[in-house]
């Protein structure tokens, strides 16, 4: 029997999402967290925002969570990169965060990243 294994998301910030980012791939997974900026019913398209980096986020599978302009949301899904280098993330999970301090979000995923590093270059400490 074969199983399918659904990989959690990395946590990347939108400042991470750029063609030479390692995390810029067709397929990865991926967790962002952003204030929404748009959203579109008939689409099901939601632009979310962080700083001056947008992602685009197709919520097509996503039931049962409402869309509030100016709420801040998580989502986790796959990267689909088209051939213009446009990334849609297609959400398998969403949720509104609304009260998160995304000051304190990004310096955590800096201290995470920093761990990370440690941690693989020394992996007995």
């Amino acid at each position: 029997m074969a199983s399918s294994l659904v990989k959690s998301g990395e946590l990347v910030s939108l400042q991470e999402l750029h063609p030479s980012s390692p995390f810029f791939k067709q397929g990865t997974s991926l967790r962002v967290t952003a204030k929404l900026r748009e959203y579109s019913v008939e689409s099901a398209i939601a632009i979310v925002i962080d700083g001056n980096a947008t992602l685009k986020i197709n919520t097509e599978h996503l039931r049962d969570l409402s869309f509030r302009v100016g709420s801040i949301y998580q989502f986790i899904g796959e990267l689909v990169i088209r051939p213009n280098n446009e990334a849609i993330l297609q959400a398998r999970v969403g949720r509104i965060v609304d009260g998160i301090d995304l000051n304190l979000y990004h310096q955590s995923l800096l201290l995470l990243r920093q761990f990370q590093a440690d941690h693989l270059n020394n992996p007995a400490t």
